[in-house]
């Protein structure tokens, strides 16, 4: 089974990702890889963190602390090492962890920012890390809001809220630091709004992207191009300069069938996505992408 167009065409591979018998997958709801090439799943189980090589071999899993609220992940190549940002819009807090699950920090309710009434109210979905060693929280699931700390998790400044006008948000879900150009802008999926808005890296509105999405959940940057899983049904992919270059596993109205996303495996197809919720490129320009279902999906697209 192939997938793509032109310079970008993938392999499904078949069976990609192999658990023992007592791992079972929750939700699949973020998915990175470290520089030794391991890949990790963050999902919605009593093995909240699942690390698997290349083949798709267990290798280990950890995190039970996370198996409600389990959502984004992203892996940050720093100075002495690399960690894990995790968003658990449960516990409504965003936790640091080496790759092994040794907690560095947790933060709770940016009360600093002075819009939230209650801890129920701030329920964490993403982060992104700035080449600067600042990060990015978004607020997807709670009040609409991004909130800017710096490297030792301090507060900064926030913006947002809830709305459609420029700088408003209706479930920013995913963010990412866009690092192709120059400067590096700050990219949030303003996902109930259908859009990409983009923010200078201190919060200032600098213009949408709204072509070629259905339901866009978060992003991937491989050198000048940007992977967006859309929960409705497909993976995207843009250059550099937003402009699309190939859909992956398009599954037309898919989300509008009974029981989405939980489909039984009849309507499962190989080759067509059901909810991407989040993807992750390898070096070799290698795909994985998992899906927003109860029992997990993962897909592995080896690059043609």
């Amino acid at each position: 089974m192939e997938l793509g167009s032109g310079s970008h065409r993938y392999e499904v591979v078949s069976g990609w990702g192999q658990l023992p018998p007592q791992v079972k997958l929750g939700y699949t709801h973020g998915v990175v890889n470290d520089t030794q090439g391991r890949i990790y799943i963050f999902n919605q189980s009593a093995n909240a963190v699942i690390v698997l090589n290349q083949e798709g071999s267990f290798l280990n899993s950890w995190g039970a602390q996370f198996a409600e609220g389990a959502h984004g992940m992203y892996l940050s190549q720093e100075t002495d090492g690399e960690y894990l940002y995790l968003s658990d819009y449960v516990q409504h807090a965003v936790t640091k962890t080496t790759l092994d699950g040794e907690v560095i920090w947790a933060i709770g309710v940016p009360k600093e920012a002075g819009v939230y009434q209650s801890e129920d109210q701030y329920r964490p979905t993403d982060v992104a890390v700035a080449p600067n060693g600042d990060f990015y929280v978004c607020d997807g699931y709670g009040l609409s809001w991004i909130h800017q700390y710096d490297h030792e998790a301090n507060w900064i400044r926030s913006w947002g809220g809830l709305g459609s006008e420029p700088g408003q948000l209706n479930c920013p879900h995913g963010i990412w630091v866009d690092t192709r150009s120059d400067e590096p802008v700050l990219l949030v999926a303003d996902r109930a709004n259908i859009r990409i808005q983009i923010f200078t890296l201190d919060g200032v509105h600098l213009g949408f992207v709204s072509e070629e999405l259905r339901y866009p959940c978060c992003f991937y940057q491989f050198n000048d191009e940007l992977y967006i899983p859309d929960l409705h049904g497909r993976v995207t992919i843009f250059d550099r300069h937003n402009r699309l270059i190939t859909h992956l596993g398009d599954n037309l109205a898919v989300w509008e069938r009974p029981g989405w996303p939980n489909l039984p495996p009849e309507q499962r197809e190989v080759g067509k996505f059901i909810s991407p919720h989040a993807a992750c490129v390898a070096p070799n320009g290698d795909i994985y992408v998992v899906e927003w279902i109860s029992d997990g999906r993962i897909t592995k697209l080896r690059r043609r």
